[in-house]
C-alpha cells in the first residue's frame, strides 16, 4: 500500500531548537499531535524561546513609558479621560521568567480593549463588512465568510472596527476566535475590537490572545453557563509577556512560517488517512459483496496481510466490526454443513411454542404476515437458511405501557432510554413505580431474563439483551421482544446490531424532530435465519473475532497513550 513520506525535513532547524527533532514522529502520529505541536510552538514563542534576542532592540519598558507619556498628554489636552489606574503585577501573576528587554504588562497598558464606538443599525451602509462569530473558524481563526450588511440586516447595535484592530470573540472564548481585521467594518458585540498601541504589532497581539496560557486563564474566569463569556475587567487586567517591538515582528514571522508547516503536516496526515480508509473500504466491499468466492478470498487475504497497517484507529476497527457482522448474517463467516437441520425446523418449534402461549391466554394469535417478497431480500442465502420476519422468531413484539406511570420513591425500577443507551440494562439512578402498577401490567410488558429490549425513539436501534433476574419495566419508547425457549436469541441480537437491520430501521422510521421506529414495521423486519447448528458456529466465531477487535482497540489506545505521553514529555523538556 503506497504512503506519503512524513516531512522530516520540515522546519528541522526550528524543531531542533524546541528539542523536538528526535521525537518528530511522535508529534506527527499522536492523537491531535499537530495541534499539540502548535501549542508548544506558540508557548515557547511567548516565553522568548523561538527566535534570538537582539541587544540593540528598544526594550519593551521604553515603549510602555512612551505610551504612558502619550496618554498623559492626551488627558492633559482633554482629548481622553484619565484611565483608571491598573494594579501592579504581582509575582504570582508571572508564570515564568522573561528574557532581557521583555516586560510583563496588563492588556490595558498596551491596547484598548473594546476601543471602538458602537453604531446603530440605521447608520450602517449596506455595503459594510459585517462580521459574526459564525464567520470565524474555531481554533484556526480563519475567516470563513465575508458578509455585507445588506445580507444580514438586523436591529441590534454593532461594534465598529478598523483595519489593524484585533477582533476577539469574547463569547465562548475557548473556541479561540481571534483575527486581525484586514479592513474596516462592523461586528456583533460578542466580538470585541482590541485596538493595539504603538507598543505592539497587531499580529503579535493576536497570538498573545491565542496562546495556551491565556486560553487557560480565560477558561478559569468565564462567567455564564449557557453562554459563557469573558468579562471586560478580567480582559483589561489580564497579564501578558511583551517583547521589544522588533522582536515581536521576528516572532510573528517565525510563527507564520511554522504554523504553515503545521498546516502542511495536517494535510499530509489527512491524505494518508483518506488513502488508508479508501483502501480498507474497497477491500471490505470486495469481501462483502463479491459473488466470486476467489475474489472474496483475495480481499480477505489482502486485509489479513495489511491488518496492522489498515487498522490504526478506532474508526477503522469499527468498520471492521461492521464487515464481520455483515458477513455473519450473509452466511459467509463460517462453513455450511449439509447435515445441519434446516432453519425451517427451528421455525416450526417456535410456532408450536407460540400456539401454546395463545392457548394459555398469554398472547393473542398473531396476525399472519405476508410472505417475504423477492424485493425484500437484499442478498441470496446459503442452502438451509430462511428469510423470516422478526415476529416469526418471537412470542410477541410489544413496548412499554403508553400511560404515564405513577412515581414512587421505592418500588419497581422504571427504565427510560437513558438507562439503556450503553447497550445494557442499568438500574442505577433510575426512576421507580409502585409494585401495584407493575403487577397490573400484562405479561408481555414485563421484561424478563432472556428477553430483548430495542429502543425505538430518538436513539433508535440499540439492542439490549436482558440478563438480570430483577423485576423492572420500561417506557413506551422501548420495544420488548418476548422470546420463546426456542428463539435464537444470541444470533438474533447479532443480526439486530448489523448494518442490515439498522438500515431497515432507518428506512421505516417516521417523524422529523424525533424519529420513531413503528412496531408494525419492526415486526415485519426481514431476518436471514441460519440452521440452529450453524448459528452456534456463527456466534462462537463472532465472539472470537470481536475479542480480536477489542484487543486491537486496546493496542491502539495504548499506542496513542504512549505517543501522547512522549509528546507531553518533549513539551515539558522544551
Amino acid at each position: 500500500m503506497s504512503d506519503e513520506r512524513q516531512p522530516m525535513g520540515i522546519a528541522m532547524s526550528e524543531l531542533s531548537a524546541l528539542n523536538l527533532e528526535a521525537h518528530f514522529d511522535a508529534a506527527f502520529s499522536a492523537p491531535s499531535g499537530t495541534a499539540r505541536l502548535r501549542e508548544m510552538i506558540l508557548t515557547l514563542a511567548m516565553q522568548g524561546k523561538l527566535v534570538a534576542q537582539d541587544a540593540s532592540d528598544e526594550p519593551a519598558s521604553v515603549l510602555l513609558e512612551k505610551i504612558t507619556a502619550e496618554k498623559t498628554a492626551l488627558v492633559k489636552a482633554g482629548k481622553i479621560r484619565a484611565p483608571k489606574p491598573l494594579p501592579p503585577i504581582a509575582d504570582s501573576e508571572k508564570p515564568h521568567a522573561l528574557p532581557s528587554g521583555w516586560e510583563w504588562a496588563r492588556l490595558a497598558d498596551f491596547a484598548d480593549y473594546n476601543g471602538r464606538d458602537n453604531i446603530e443599525p440605521s447608520k450602517i451602509a449596506k455595503s459594510t463588512w459585517l462580521l459574526d462569530l459564525e464567520d470565524i473558524e474555531k481554533g484556526t481563526s480563519r475567516i470563513l465568510y465575508r458578509a455585507k450588511y445588506a445580507e444580514r440586516e438586523s436591529k441590534s447595535t454593532k461594534s465598529m472596527f478598523k483595519a489593524g484592530d484585533v477582533l476577539y470573540g469574547k463569547l465562548r472564548p475557548y473556541l479561540d476566535k481571534v483575527v486581525v481585521a484586514d479592513g474596516d467594518g462592523v461586528c456583533t458585540t460578542e466580538i470585541v475590537p482590541v485596538v493595539p498601541s504603538k507598543a505592539i504589532a497587531p499580529e503579535y497581539l493576536r497570538w498573545l490572545l491565542k496562546r495556551p496560557g491565556f486560553l487557560a486563564h480565560v477558561n478559569s474566569l468565564m462567567y455564564g453557563v449557557k453562554m459563557p463569556r469573558l468579562g471586560t475587567d478580567d480582559a483589561i487586567n489580564s497579564v501578558h509577556p511583551l517583547p521589544p517591538l522588533a522582536e515581536q515582528k521576528r516572532i510573528v514571522a517565525k510563527l507564520d512560517q511554522m504554523m504553515a508547516q503545521c498546516d502542511e503536516l495536517e494535510k499530509i496526515r489527512a491524505r494518508q488517512q483518506e488513502k488508508r480508509c479508501a483502501t480498507q473500504a474497497a477491500a471490505l466491499r470486495q469481501w462483502l459483496s463479491a459473488d466470486d468466492a476467489q475474489v472474496r478470498a483475495r480481499a480477505q487475504r489482502f486485509i489479513a496481510g495489511h491488518f496492522e497497517e489498515l487498522h490504526v484507529s478506532r474508526e477503522s476497527v469499527a468498520e471492521l466490526r461492521k464487515a464481520i457482522l455483515q458477513l455473519a448474517v450473509m452466511g459467509r463467516l463460517v462453513a455450511q454443513n449439509a447435515s445441519d437441520e434446516p432453519a425451517s425446523v427451528l421455525l416450526g418449534m417456535i410456532a408450536a411454542e407460540k400456539a401454546a402461549l395463545v392457548k394459555a391466554g398469554k398472547i393473542r394469535a398473531p396476525k399472519p404476515l405476508p410472505p417475504i417478497a423477492e424485493s425484500e431480500k437484499p442478498y441470496a442465502l446459503p442452502s438451509g437458511w430462511e428469510w423470516v420476519r422478526l415476529q416469526d422468531l418471537l412470542a410477541i413484539v410489544t413496548d412499554g405501557d403508553h400511560q404515564p406511570p405513577p412515581k414512587a420513591i421505592k418500588g419497581i425500577p422504571f427504565l427510560v432510554i437513558g438507562n439503556l443507551n450503553t447497550g445494557a440494562v442499568v438500574l442505577d439512578g433510575c426512576r421507580f413505580v409502585p409494585d401495584s402498577y407493575y403487577e397490573a401490567l400484562d405479561w408481555a410488558r414485563k421484561p424478563t431474563s432472556g428477553d430483548v429490549l430495542y429502543t425505538v425513539t430518538g436513539s433508535f436501534g440499540i439492542t439490549i439483551p436482558i440478563v438480570t433476574s430483577e423485576k423492572f419495566c420500561v417506557q413506551r419508547h422501548v420495544a420488548i421482544f418476548k422470546t420463546t425457549s426456542s428463539t435464537p436469541t444470541s444470533y438474533l441480537i447479532h443480526f439486530l446490531r448489523s448494518a442490515e437491520a439498522l438500515t431497515y430501521a432507518e428506512e421505516i422510521a417516521t417523524g422529523i424532530a424525533q424519529k420513531t421506529v413503528p412496531l408494525t414495521g419492526l415486526r415485519d423486519m426481514p431476518i436471514a435465519l441460519p440452521p440452529l447448528a450453524e448459528q452456534t458456529r456463527i456466534v462462537a466465531k463472532l465472539k472470537d473475532l470481536m475479542a480480536l477487535c477489542d484487543a486491537l482497540e486496546s493496542r491502539i489506545d495504548a499506542a496513542e497513550r504512549k505517543q501522547s505521553q512522549l509528546l507531553e514529555a518533549v513539551a515539558a523538556a522544551a
